[in-house]
């Protein structure tokens, strides 16, 4: 019974530091994406105005 228990118990360890790098990853691919984005709408919205008050 006790090595069922230890079995299980590692199965969830592991499966959660393999699933933590997964989103620390997902997480730095999203903020890349975020701040690429994010830097575009800065620029157009930066040379819309500049037009706009020619």
């Amino acid at each position: 019974m006790k090595r069922v228990f230890l079995s299980v118990a590692l199965i969830f360890v592991f499966n959660g530091c393999a699933t933590w790098k997964g989103i620390k990853k997902d997480s730095n691919d999203a903020w890349e994406a975020t701040k690429d984005g994010s830097s575009k709408v800065y620029n157009k919205t930066k040379e819309t105005i500049h037009k706009a008050t020619e």
